[in-house]
């Protein structure tokens, strides 16, 4: 999955809270000064505020765009750590680390059950031993939750439309996006993309990690409560 366009806008629709939250539910397993690689990095925001709280961040991401714009926001906060054009499906080329963290549900973009696998076997495998993997995904709720809406924003000359329905499988959403970009005069250039998500029950989750390697599993949901029918994200804490 690539984001061009939505590249752009995510960071003006994303809940700036969110990321406060992110940093505390790290630091509850992984003490300030550790090393931590940052899968699904994104636009670098939670990796700066990782880097400000001591930790000695990697971040690593699939899109070229989301890693431009993680750059650039380095170079204005005068805070640089490295960044990686990578697949979290693939890190054989990648050194071990003793934690690894993959939020903002990016693990939902994996298409199956396969794909999901594939990242656990590799986190695991870049693990060091009794290193700690956290990650969240979207619960089942909130996929639905998701299902026939829409809305609308407009930010530096971008006029930006989401629309989401149900997908083809299971437990899952398409987000269809256009992007209406201001060019000369009154003209607008329309741009899609279509973004797919997918979760899946929790007894799935836990049997693949487990079929990964991890035996060790603590599930928890919006960052601190126990997981109920109405929870949004479900948090995973799991020790190699």
């Amino acid at each position: 999955m690539t984001y061009n366009w939505f590249a752009k806008v995510y960071d003006d629709l994303m809940d700036d809270s969110l990321y406060e939250k992110w940093l505390d539910y790290t630091g509850k397993y992984i003490p300030k000064g550790e090393i931590i690689l940052e899968l699904g990095s994104g636009t670098g925001i939670l990796g700066l505020k990782l880097k400000e709280s001591g930790y000695d961040i990697t971040g690593l991401d699939l899109s070229d765009e989301m890693l431009s714009l993680a750059y650039n926001r380095q170079r204005e906060a005068g805070l640089i750590f490295p960044l990686i054009q990578g697949d979290m499906r693939d890190l054989k080329d990648l050194p071990a680390y003793p934690n690894v963290i993959c939020y903002s549900d990016a693990l939902c973009y994996m298409k199956d059950e396969e794909e999901l696998l594939a990242v656990f076997k590799e986190v695991y495998s870049k693990l060091e031993k009794e290193g700690m993997f956290l990650f969240d995904v979207h619960s089942i709720y909130q996929i639905e939750a998701f299902l026939s809406t829409s809305f609308h924003a407009e930010t530096d000359g971008i006029v930006f439309l989401w629309d989401s329905f149900e997908g083809e499988a299971p437990y899952s959403v398409e987000h269809e996006l256009s992007f209406f970009v201001h060019s000369n005069d009154n003209c607008y250039d329309r741009y899609e993309e279509t973004h797919k998500e997918r979760t899946y029950p929790l007894d799935m989750y836990k049997k693949l990690l487990q079929e990964a390697g991890f035996q060790k599993i603590e599930v928890s949901a919006d960052f601190t409560e126990e997981v109920k029918t109405d929870s949004k994200r479900w948090f995973f804490a799991c020790t190699k």
